[in-house]
């Protein structure tokens, strides 16, 4: 009995990388460096705000938007990360998502436009990012060590690369959900595309779009922690320096100002899109 040969999948995966670096490891390193001068720059300004006041403007932020219950939530929550002293850690990571959501939008909404106004550009998009949202996100963290190396870059454009999938499609889904009479209305007054555009589609899909960056908010909030194995240091690190060194009590306490950074993110965000001011827990 004759055995099958092995497709080289590997191999075909290491001489591909293998190419990219040798062609294009300069232009990789240069964008590597502007990135990391970004991310590093918005970490500053973020620890550079007195804690009190960050407390104080996310719990009237959260008040408006969500409601006094997450108010008093994000008060807490937040005074307890900083009496645990992790709050520099936390702003590291809050920078890191912020970082990757700006950049996942500015290329997910265009792209999620794209696929909603073009039927063959929805045919090829769809399977990409079906083939995005099933790889496990560990497999996210090899290539882009090769390219970018170790530390807080390689640990962004994984999480872009991760949390983008969302906002193409809710995009996507928001656009192909505006009813067609108002559409037909707006051909009817004589409206250009980018007038029915920004004018007629994207306000009334403006709520569909917002459930898709807060999905990608909280992928990204869960995809830093785990770049924290290529270096990308924030609350991920402090779990995995916590996993390596037996300090459950370190690990628990990173765990929960998580826990808490994504509830007031994820509650504050899904808010944005309603009038009602009213939010529970």
């Amino acid at each position: 009995m004759h055995s099958i040969p092995r497709l080289p999948l590997a191999q075909w995966t290491d001489q591909l990388i293998n190419y990219l670096q040798a062609n294009w490891g300069t232009s990789t390193q240069a964008f590597s460096n502007q990135m990391e001068s970004f991310i590093k720059g918005l970490q500053q300004v973020l620890i550079a705000i007195p804690p009190e006041l960050f407390i104080i403007v996310m719990a009237f932020l959260a008040w408006w938007l969500a409601g006094r219950k997450m108010a008093i939530f994000s008060l807490l929550g937040l005074f307890f990360i900083y009496n645990v002293q992790l709050w520099e850690v936390t702003m590291e990571t809050l920078s890191m998502v912020i970082a990757s959501v700006l950049l996942c939008a500015v290329v997910g909404i265009p792209l999620g436009i794209f696929s909603a106004k073009n039927r063959t550009a929805h045919q090829l998009i769809s399977p990409v990012l079906d083939f995005m949202q099933t790889l496990p996100a560990f497999v996210y963290l090899l290539p882009a060590i090769p390219f970018f190396g170790l530390g807080v870059v390689p640990g962004v454009l994984t999480t872009i690369i991760f949390a983008m999938p969302p906002v193409i499609r809710l995009t996507d889904l928001g656009l192909r959900q505006v009813p067609e009479e108002l559409i037909e209305l707006g051909k009817s007054f004589g409206s250009t595309f980018f007038q029915m555009l920004f004018k007629i589609e994207l306000p009334l899909a403006r709520a569909t779009i917002l459930a898709g960056i807060n999905q990608c908010i909280m992928l990204s909030l869960s995809m830093v922690v785990i770049a924290a194995m290529i270096g990308a240091k924030g609350l991920g690190g402090v779990v995995w320096r916590a996993i390596q060194t037996l300090k459950f009590g370190m690990g628990f306490e990173a765990g929960v100002a998580i826990v808490v950074i994504a509830i007031i993110l994820d509650r504050i965000t899904q808010n944005l899109g309603k009038n009602n001011k009213k939010g529970e827990i």
